[in-house]
């Protein structure tokens, strides 16, 4: 008895999961996650949607490429496709030209980075895990930073450089950089350490570990995806930065990447190829920048670790 009422149990739960089945097979296809047609379709009109936006984007800095391999009658006669033979020496030529340029961009960055991050680290740290009077305040204060626009701060900062006898220097460069990104950075870096464990910092004041001992081996190692983020918004701000540089600067080993090319420009104003050349040289370290780091610096945005799923 027992089997046979098993056997008329199962066939009458059999047209009850065909239903079932039938009816999820149809949800698949009406919903285009299924392996139907409506899924291909759909699916394909988004890679569409999507190579579409990608090529818009990207067909600038092709169209720049192609330039920079070109001579005047080449450009001249096809300027939106690429022609044979590539002239490689244009990078050589727009290299001698802005390798000034480039070397200061890269100096200025590397000391804006190191200055920005050494100050706001701390200050993260601090601001995260220290009770001191005024703490809210203090950081209050800085947040309220973020909303006087730079421009704002242009002539006195002029007026104080100017003062300080520090024009046509390489820290004229570096300290309006160095103060310009560390309130960003501050904010960030404090964000970051709000979230570690308090665990962790508690086990090692049990091990005996100092203030210090704790930033050295456990707030730095742990914010390294908030620190590259800090470092490419630092790169982008001296990369960019052309006012300030042209403001403060007239000696031409001392001028950045910007304010170079606008010089470069009219050294090549008739020629074509070198002009677009040095363009693609001095795009070429945020692309390489962005192409090898991105996951840190979207990890870092947004507060986790890469791979953590944080």
């Amino acid at each position: 008895m027992s089997e046979r009422s098993d056997v008329l149990t199962a066939k009458r739960a059999e047209p009850v999961t065909r239903t079932v089945r039938a009816d999820a097979r149809q949800g698949d296809e009406a919903t285009g996650t299924g392996r139907g047609r409506g899924g291909r379709v759909s699916q394909g009109a988004v890679i569409l949607v999507l190579g579409a936006i990608a090529l818009i984007a990207l067909f600038p800095y092709l169209f720049m490429f192609m330039t920079s391999l070109k001579t005047n009658q080449q450009f001249n006669e096809s300027y939106w496709m690429p022609t044979w033979p590539l002239e490689l020496g244009n990078y050589s030529t727009a290299w001698q030209q802005i390798q000034p340029y480039f070397i200061t961009s890269i100096l200025v960055a590397l000391a804006a980075i190191v200055g920005t991050v050494a100050l706001s680290s701390v200050a993260g740290f601090l601001f995260a895990r220290y009770e001191f009077v005024g703490r809210r305040l203090l950081y209050a204060m800085i947040v309220m930073l973020m909303m006087v626009p730079p421009v704002a701060s242009l002539i006195p900062m002029f007026v104080l450089m100017r003062d300080l006898g520090l024009l046509n220097t390489m820290t004229v460069l570096i300290l309006p950089h160095i103060a310009s990104s560390v309130v960003l950075a501050t904010i960030l870096m404090r964000t970051f350490v709000a979230q570690i464990p308090q665990e962790l910092f508690d086990a090692a004041r049990i091990d005996g570990a100092s203030g210090p001992r704790m930033f050295r081996s456990l707030v730095l190692p742990l914010s390294m995806p908030v620190i590259g983020t800090v470092s490419l918004l630092t790169v982008i701000g001296v990369w960019n930065d052309f006012f300030w540089p042209l403001l403060v600067i007239t000696e031409n080993d001392l001028r950045t990447i910007p304010v170079g090319l606008a010089f470069f420009k009219g050294q090549n104003a008739t020629d074509w190829g070198p002009l677009f050349a040095g363009y693609t040289l001095a795009s070429l370290p945020l692309l390489l920048l962005f192409t090898f780091l991105s996951k840190y610096f979207l990890a870092g945005v947004q507060g986790g670790l890469p791979g953590t799923g944080k």
